[in-house]
């Protein structure tokens, strides 16, 4: 099952100094915070102001214009599960009666419910997570910390593999 929500703010998280989006539903009884990177932030405060990025306003995103060169329309966005500290997302879209799910970045996620401006759908079994996560100081930068390496691995360059000494 899923619960509606939209998105709420945008936020600096103090202790994890990382933007956050924060979700919540229409009685603002639920919310669901999503870290997101430094890069990511730019283009998703962009959108949540409602500024275009680019100078000229005539210009779309290549998804949106992908979705309209096919005939096809945004059905719904999900955010699906909690996995390793990240979250998993979807856009269904619609052509005819038929739907096709995609996955995506959860960023990618929150910038087409702005910019579509639709709820998102969150997995209640993903509330149950999130509502368990350790947000004390200590264990929110033991998490905080991990998700930082495996960044940093995934960024990594090989050629400056040998660079660093052991």
């Amino acid at each position: 099952m899923y619960l509606e929500m939209k998105v709420f703010g945008f936020a600096l998280d103090a202790i994890a100094q990382m933007p956050v989006i924060i979700l919540k539903d229409a009685e603002e009884k639920n919310a669901v915070p999503v870290w997101i990177n430094p890069s990511e932030s730019i283009s998703f405060a962009a959108q949540f102001v409602g500024r275009e990025m680019s100078p000229r306003n005539s210009r779309k995103d290549v998804f949106t214009a992908l979705l309209d060169q096919l005939g096809m329309t945004v059905s719904s966005i999900m955010i699906e599960s909690l996995r390793d500290g990240i979250f998993t997302a979807s856009v269904r879209v619609r052509k005819e009666g038929e739907e096709a799910r995609l996955e995506l970045h959860v960023v990618e996620a929150m910038l087409l419910s702005l910019k579509y401006q639709m709820p998102v759908l969150v997995n209640d079994e993903l509330l149950t997570q999130v509502s368990t996560l350790d947000m004390n100081e200590e264990g929110f930068a033991r998490e905080n910390n991990a998700r930082r390496f495996v960044d940093f691995l995934d960024h990594m360059d090989p050629a400056s593999m040998g660079k660093y000494p052991m």
